[in-house]
């Protein structure tokens, strides 16, 4: 089986090295030199089959069983539509689109033509989120009457990808609810078990602000006379993590004189009270569902780590969740406040890779659908069952644009108008 990496940035990458074990990485388009040969020489792409853009790609017509598209958000239009005109099968990263008609345009093309686009939304396929949703679907705590989710963003992660990094404007990539959250509003859906029927919601851009930057700051942390006392200072954010994460993503050359000399022009060295950034920093929104399922979910880029946590309230009892520390609690309700409630603790099984285990779930559930030549629809994450976390983050950013409590319904019978009376955008070959 023969796979083209569309995109050989962070995720494309760990895409690619999960598929390596059942599939040949035969063709590579990536824009930018170093990434594109590092992705060559780690699976050993002949030259002829590196590409700088997918107009070079493509015009060789369909050369590979699949291709995995991790490019940033607003290419992914142009990229999977083109390749499922040639009838190419598709691993999708999220969110499949930053427009919600482009979401849906590739959502029938892909119907029309029969071709499977499986969409990168991990969580579905961790221990973690798969035996809360054993639970849920159990019925031993009844039904869910409501629910508090909240994504941690992690205020290091805030500063490097929604700060200085690649997804810090909304008409760059996303809004952050859209790019960041689509995975939240896809497992929400998920549990639930059902579509969202209104939504409202809150937030802003707060503390990444020019006015907020300590006195005597500069443009670069490099040179900047507040560095020492700065949180923020980049070389504080890169250097002690040379080699890992996110230090990688802010140049190839992880020596230390590699690392300041990226910090010195790159976007990462920038001071994060002086970046062009837009997206909010904190987010919250109410979710209404159609079987009277309420839901609050928290956004929030000022927490120590990275985490999600959940409590999710029954009939019967409730469960919480912190993904970080792979715990789930099950307390079952007591009569009054001195009995003693009934507690279960689950450990889900460890498993190791990225997402705890997420990436490999997802890249074992795309390739065993290749290899059975199905439709893909029994896919946890398929294109039809993502397409509604899509329109829920999307209508969760209309809402606090406008400060309107958005009916879904509503909205995706306007975007399904549109779609029925315009015809597909034109994509011009280059």
């Amino acid at each position: 089986m023969k796979l083209a990496l569309i995109g050989a940035g962070q995720r494309g990458m760990i895409y690619a090295g999960y598929a390596q074990a059942r599939a040949e990485i035969a063709a590579v388009v990536e824009p930018d030199d170093g990434r594109r040969k590092a992705a060559a020489d780690a699976y050993a792409i002949p030259e002829e089959m590196q590409f700088e853009s997918t107009e070079q790609f493509y015009r060789l017509g369909k050369i590979c069983d699949a291709v995995i598209i991790s490019s940033m958000d607003r290419d992914h239009y142009r990229q999977s539509m083109e390749a499922l005109e040639l009838g190419y099968d598709i691993l999708l990263e999220k969110p499949i689109s930053p427009s919600p008609e482009e979401t849906l345009h590739i959502q029938r093309k892909a119907n029309e033509t029969g071709s499977k686009v499986i969409v990168c939304h991990v969580l579905r396929y961790t221990n973690f989120f798969a035996e809360i949703k054993r639970i849920v679907d159990g019925g031993e705590l009844g039904k869910i009457i409501t629910i508090q989710h909240d994504e941690n963003i992690g205020n290091f992660h805030m500063a490097h990808a929604f700060v200085r990094g690649n997804w810090r404007r909304s008409d760059l990539a996303s809004p952050l609810i859209m790019q960041k959250s689509c995975h939240d509003m896809d497992i929400l859906a998920w549990l639930v078990d059902s579509e969202a029927k209104r939504i409202s919601s809150y937030g802003g851009l707060t503390y990444f602000k020019e006015e907020n930057a300590p006195a005597e700051s500069g443009e670069r942390c490099l040179d900047c006379k507040a560095a020492a006392e700065c949180r923020f200072d980049a070389a504080k954010a890169y250097l002690p993590i040379r080699g890992q994460w996110p230090a990688t993503v802010v140049t190839a050359d992880q020596s230390e004189e590699g690392l300041r000399k990226a910090l010195a022009t790159s976007p990462y060295g920038r001071c994060v009270y002086r970046c062009d950034n837009d997206v909010c920093d904190h987010q919250v929104s109410l979710i209404e569902f159609k079987n009277g399922v309420t839901v609050t979910f928290n956004l929030s880029g000022f927490t120590s780590k990275m985490y999600r946590t959940i409590k999710i309230m029954c009939e019967h009892g409730e469960i919480r969740g912190d993904d970080s520390l792979n715990l789930i609690e099950i307390t079952r309700f007591s009569s009054n406040a001195v009995d003693r409630s009934e507690q279960t603790v689950i450990r889900p099984a460890a498993v190791s890779g990225g997402h705890n285990g997420g990436d490999a779930g997802l890249m074992e559930d795309f390739l065993t659908i290749l290899e059975r030549g199905d439709g893909g629809g029994g896919s946890r994450s398929s294109i039809d069952r993502s397409v509604e976390s899509h329109m829920m983050a999307y209508a969760a950013e209309r809402a606090r644009v406008t400060g309107e409590t958005i009916d879904i319904d509503r909205l995706k019978e306007e975007l399904r108008s549109k779609l029925a009376t315009e015809p597909f955008p034109i994509l011009e070959r280059t």
